[in-house]
């Protein structure tokens, strides 16, 4: 399988189609396995609002990957332990939630990478086939790892400039609930589309893949040939919508 940071690169670059997966934020593998079943591009395990434990989390990493696709892990912020547990487990890549400004960007970079591009640690975890490939495993990393970082505050809009030229960022994924949520309570005049404009252009001008979450594949549309990957929903999103039908 194609590593996951060479699909969004050709996706950027309009030689595949905008990648798709959601949210997976039941802490549960089996739900995992379910997801996979319907062949999305990736999923992401969302550890800043899910209730998983590092141990379901790497479970359900692991059951990804035994359906051969690949695992994003949303981190519960700028944490450098955090980062480096995901990788551990074997993640394709963190992203990494509420990124206000480039310091906090380079930082997330420097946490996911190891040495001379960063300063995560070495440790036999899954990763790394538990200390019996480490030196390959660096290799792989170091051209492997997805860096995402999302943008979705008033801060992270006014800095988008600089966090998207940050070296080392493969993606810059806009949450525009809570960019809506902060735009409001800073009253101010943006619309959230005009943010997401302003986002998606200095990712253009930084030649730096886009991301963006939707409730449905057909959000996506207005993005049409400015992103490369797409969140789309989550299992609790799935599970209402097919509860509400059966008993709504």
């Amino acid at each position: 399988m194609t590593p996951l940071r060479q699909r969004i690169l050709a996706a950027h670059r309009g030689e595949a189609p905008v990648l798709r997966g959601p949210f997976l934020a039941v802490p549960s593998a089996m739900v995992v396995e379910i997801a996979c079943g319907s062949f999305p591009d990736f999923v992401c395990i969302d550890m800043e609002h899910g209730p998983i434990s590092p141990e379901t989390g790497e479970n359900m990493v692991r059951a990804a990957g035994a359906q051969g696709v690949a695992a994003l892990v949303r981190v519960p912020g700028v944490d450098a332990a955090a980062i480096g547990q995901a990788l551990d487990w074997g993640a394709a890549g963190v992203l990494v939630p509420r990124v206000d400004s480039a310091a906090d960007a380079a930082r997330a970079v420097d946490a996911a990478h190891y040495p001379p591009q960063g300063s995560r640690g070495a440790g036999p975890g899954r990763a790394s086939g538990y200390g019996r490939s480490i030196g390959p495993y660096l290799d792989r990393a170091r051209a492997q790892t997805v860096v995402a970082v999302q943008v979705e505050t008033v801060a992270g809009l006014d800095a988008v400039a600089d966090i998207a030229a940050v070296p080392g960022v493969d993606l810059v994924f806009i949450g525009p609930g809570d960019l809506g949520v902060g735009l409001k309570a800073a009253e101010r005049p943006e619309t959230v589309a005009e943010a997401v404009d302003t986002i998606l252009t200095a990712c253009a001008a930084a030649g730096r893949p886009a991301a963006i979450f939707a409730m449905t594949r057909e959000g996506l549309t207005p993005h049409a040939g400015r992103i490369a990957l797409g969140i789309v929903g989550s299992d609790a999103t799935v599970l209402v919508a097919g509860f509400d039908a059966t008993f709504g």
